[in-house]
């Protein structure tokens, strides 16, 4: 009997030890942390994993998730600076970095963090016009994080992002936009017609004056070459009319026979070819061109040591006497 009193009691007791060790163990998942009361007082706070806490007298306060959450702001009216009347939702990320500011320092913590924002989209977007409303939205996002996440520190809250998914303004206001966007593309494209006219127009006078440059420095040039050829031509003629003019000088006949032959038959020649003449009469004084090709003949003995003339040559002076007769 006394045995069997014995098994009960260190059964009791066992069973209270297992009771007292289920109730001073908490296992912490990852992801939380576990806020310790002792008598309705925050102690401490229990990380993820294996924890220990005093039976009956220490209790699990807040279970709080420290991982980043999403939440979805409501849709709001908004008026703007210019009294345009737009919907705006949006959407916060948030992370709890001190698991007892969070439960202790605010009550609901969503619920606050969604009014918040809502208030702060009120603030920001109605200091904005229209225009600066549907493009800075990238600013007005950052100036949203910078006022909540300085308004929730206190919480023990990170605010990582704060996105403005939706502006929807009013369907009449959407038309209006519409026609004014046209009529801006409408100005725009006349503006760049007429700038490429005006480009085509100055780059066709820039090549038509470059053509008349280029037309005028070719004149020029031509010019230039004709005075020069002329030049040259006026001195050899010039040369060449002295050369005679010496010869006349020494009295060398065989010379002013060359120059006046080569002048005669020159002017046959312009005779012949002239459009106005149709009939020409030969012989036209053949003798004298006859007598000239002589004399060339003999310049030529002279010159490439030929034999000796035909007739004795005249004294130098002495000109041939033409006529009839003779």
């Amino acid at each position: 009997m006394m045995y069997q009193g014995l098994s009960i009691f260190v059964l009791v007791f066992l069973a209270v030890v297992i009771f007292y060790l289920l109730r001073a163990i908490r296992i912490v998942p990852q992801g939380y942390n576990y806020t310790v009361e002792r008598f309705g007082k925050y102690i401490g706070t229990l990380q993820p994993g294996l924890g220990i806490i005093v039976p009956f007298i220490d209790r699990v306060g807040a279970k709080q998730n420290m991982m980043e959450q999403v939440l979805d702001i409501p849709s709001q009216e908004v008026i703007t600076k210019d009294n345009a009347m737009v919907k705006v939702d949006g959407v916060s990320f948030y992370q709890c970095v001190d698991a007892a500011r969070a439960a202790y320092e605010v009550r609901n913590l969503e619920n606050a963090i969604i009014n918040l924002v809502m208030t702060n989209i009120r603030t920001v977007m109605g200091s904005l016009d229209l225009d600066n409303l549907l493009s800075q939205r990238d600013e007005i996002n950052h100036r949203l994080l910078n006022v909540v996440d300085q308004a929730t520190q206190p919480w023990g809250i990170k605010m990582n992002r704060i996105e403005i998914k939706d502006i929807n303004p009013p369907r009449d206001l959407i038309d209006s936009m519409a026609r004014q966007m046209k009529a801006e593309r409408d100005k725009r494209a006349a503006i760049l017609e007429a700038e490429g006219l005006r480009q085509a127009a100055i780059l066709k006078a820039e090549g038509e004056k470059q053509s008349v440059v280029l037309e005028a420095e070719g004149r020029r040039e031509a010019a230039f070459r004709d005075a020069e050829a002329r030049e040259r031509s006026a001195e050899a003629e010039a040369k060449a009319t002295q050369m005679v003019s010496q010869a006349i000088a020494e009295g060398d006949v065989q010379a002013i026979n060359y120059f006046v032959a080569n002048n005669y038959i020159k002017a046959l020649e312009h005779i012949a070819i002239s459009p106005n003449q149709k009939v020409l009469m030969l012989p036209v004084e053949a003798a004298s061109v006859i007598g000239s090709i002589a004399g060339i003949s003999e310049i030529a003995r002279e010159a490439f040591g030929g034999g000796a003339p035909s007739q004795p040559p005249r004294s130098r002076g002495s000109v041939p006497v033409t006529g009839p007769g003779k």
